[in-house]
């Protein structure tokens, strides 16, 4: 899974993210625009420099990726998590 970085910010497909929150990928965007899904993007500093977190939240899910610098997702996590 690769996600587009840019300085405006991350972008993750649908197709990849959807089936990660339990939904049809044709559901993200509508579900991101009312804000029942939400996310959050950090930069790492020292000596996860270079590498970028993502998370999103749906529900009970939480989706937590984590990216190096050309977007290449090292990491993904799926837990169930109150918010």
């Amino acid at each position: 899974m690769k996600v587009a970085l840019t300085a405006d910010g991350a972008t993750v497909d649908a197709h990849d993210l959807g089936p990660l929150l339990g939904l049809e990928p044709s559901q993200v965007p509508e579900k991101m625009r009312s804000g029942e899904i939400t996310s959050q993007s950090e930069n790492g500093v020292g000596e996860d420099d270079g590498r970028v977190r993502l998370t999103f939240w749906y529900q009970d899910h939480r989706i937590r990726m984590i990216c190096d610098q050309d977007g290449n997702v090292l990491k993904t996590t799926r837990i169930r998590s109150p918010r």
